[in-house]
């Protein structure tokens, strides 16, 4: 069996306190897979052990059978293949919705402006942004700041796209949108997602697989079928049953 990320006996900390403790999980090409759990169990973390925004104690961790913690990686090819779309969407304010999702192609690819802007617009259709290319992102709604950061991650062809909170800014027309949006990538692209969320009704309706982590730990983990229909993960139901009360 062919896994597009790998992780091993993953183990990180910071000013001494344990967060992540013996991590092991396996993500399969074009699986949407959520990461849940209460705030503080290393959910965030995990996801930024993934691209080496933040270097774990120990460990392995695999991409396409590549061990990103070799000293040898490039990070910023890594980062080219493992985008990444944060919580709070890392645009820049004072430069139009077009210009954020040019950046990374001039300054990585060295991609000549027209070409930049053609590829980006491009990408912005794709998520329904095109309208707004020259407007300044300040003047974005928190679902057009999202589509946005997606859009300019599309543009480096990640393999991988990692996502941080995507709804948590989102009223729930916002949230069902992107829900959809997301489902579309991965047909269309061929795109693995991983996506750390508190939104519980959110990973039920777009994740193939769940990962539920406590305490730094994973406690359990589950395809859909399993959790809702077969009750082969108990913590993961209760998890979800406990959110609706």
């Amino acid at each position: 069996m062919k896994y597009i990320i790998k992780v091993e006996n993953l183990k990180s900390s910071f000013d001494k306190k344990i967060i992540l403790n013996n991590i092991n999980l396996k993500i399969k090409p074009k699986e949407i897979v959520s990461i849940i759990g209460r705030s503080g169990s290393g959910k965030s973390t995990l996801l930024r052990c993934l691209n080496l925004l933040n270097r774990p104690d120990s460990g392995k961790i695999f991409f396409n059978n590549y061990n990103l913690l070799d000293s040898n990686i490039s990070l910023t090819n890594l980062r080219i293949q493992i985008g990444m779309v944060f919580q709070h969407f890392n645009l820049f304010s004072e430069k139009t919705v077009l210009e954020n999702c040019c950046l990374g192609l001039k300054c990585i690819f060295k991609m000549p402006y027209t070409e930049a802007s053609r590829k980006a617009f491009k990408k912005l259709k794709e998520v329904g942004m095109e309208k707004f290319a020259y407007e300044n992102v300040q003047k974005l709604s928190g679902g057009q700041k999202q589509r946005v950061a997606i859009a300019r991650t599309l543009c480096m062809d990640p393999k991988i796209i990692l996502l941080d909170e995507p709804t948590s800014a989102l009223d729930s027309e916002s949230a069902q949108e992107i829900l959809k949006l997301l489902k579309n990538l991965v047909i269309k692209h061929n795109i693995t997602l991983i996506i750390v969320t508190h939104e519980l009704q959110f990973a039920k309706k777009v994740s193939n697989k769940i990962y539920l982590l406590e305490n730094g730990q994973i406690i359990e983990k589950g395809n859909l079928n399993d959790i809702f229909q077969l009750d082969k993960c108990p913590k993961i139901k209760y998890f979800f049953e406990q959110d609706k009360k």
